[in-house]
């Protein structure tokens, strides 16, 4: 691996580690302390905690282990690898938080009376650490992985699954906690999401690539085989040179924008590349239609 290519891998690395390191916190200090809840596979593992007292860093790795290997093929190579270190450093950011508060040198936020407060903050914090995990072309593996896998095995959108799970997760919560927090775990998750949006730098969930470049088929290829994601291949004009070209168009979730740039760099570092908002998108891997 050349220096160049190290220091790419280093610029998202680091943000994804400060980004579990954020998102434990959250966790952690707002969260668990406070009775609230959260969606996902983090979700059974708040659950696990308040059923039988199971350490969050020991319940996130058993989960996530298994469901990581199940979803490597799907994954690809680079972005296997940015999972596989978001779920390894969340263990050990969550541990690390664990044993600081179990020491006494972090004391949780926890309060008798304005949870409403408490889901504010635990929502700024968990969407601004998932924000800056997805940015970087992370996951924290869990729901992610589970979405890509019955998408392409069951062709069920990644939204209606991961929503699926929320409300599967945050339902069966009620048997552990009253209902009254369920509700202020609703203000949290539309806070983290919206943060998520913020740090994503769009309000949207899904970005429109439109990539010119003499290396477009090849582009168009990798972008297929990496990120399972249909691109379209439009013959073009240049209106200068008057040189025929394709230009590659392809609409990604906001955790494959940093990924697909990478992609199109890598093959043509002068290709021309526009992003563009999407305000809504139907189609296989996003919504579908009744």
């Amino acid at each position: 691996m050349t220096v160049a290519k190290l220091l790419i891998h280093l610029k998202a690395v680091i943000p994804i580690l400060a980004g579990t390191a954020v998102y434990a916190f959250g966790l952690l200090y707002f969260i668990i302390p406070n009775e609230l809840m959260e969606g996902g596979v983090t979700g059974i593992t708040v659950l696990l905690n308040y059923a039988f007292g199971v350490s969050p860093s020991l319940s996130t790795i058993i989960i996530n282990v298994p469901i990581f290997l199940l979803g490597m093929k799907i994954l690809g190579g680079q972005q296997s690898i940015y999972t596989g270190i978001g779920i390894v450093s969340l263990t050990f950011f969550l541990w690390i938080l664990e044993v600081a508060i179990h020491s006494g040198w972090i004391v949780p936020f926890r309060t008798e009376q304005d949870y409403i407060l408490a889901s504010l903050y635990a929502g700024v914090t968990l969407g601004a650490g998932l924000g800056i995990v997805f940015r970087f072309g992370g996951t924290t593996g869990g729901s992610d992985i589970i979405a890509r896998i019955l998408n392409r095995r069951f062709g069920f959108s990644m939204g209606q699954v991961i929503l699926g799970l929320d409300i599967l997760i945050i339902g069966v919560s009620i048997l552990y906690i009253p209902l009254a927090k369920i509700l202020y775990t609703l203000v949290t998750v539309f806070i983290a999401s919206r943060v998520i949006d913020f740090i994503q730098d769009g309000a949207y969930a899904a970005k429109a690539f439109t990539i010119i470049s003499d290396q477009a088929p090849a582009i168009a290829d990798k972008i297929t085989s990496e990120l399972d994601r249909g691109v379209t291949l439009i013959p073009v004009v240049g209106g200068y040179s008057r040189e025929a070209r394709q230009m590659a168009y392809c609409v990604v979730s906001r955790q494959e924008i940093r990924r697909l740039n990478s992609i199109a760099k890598s093959l043509d570092p002068r290709a021309f590349i526009i992003v563009s908002d999407v305000h809504d998108v139907h189609g296989e891997g996003f919504k579908e239609e009744d």
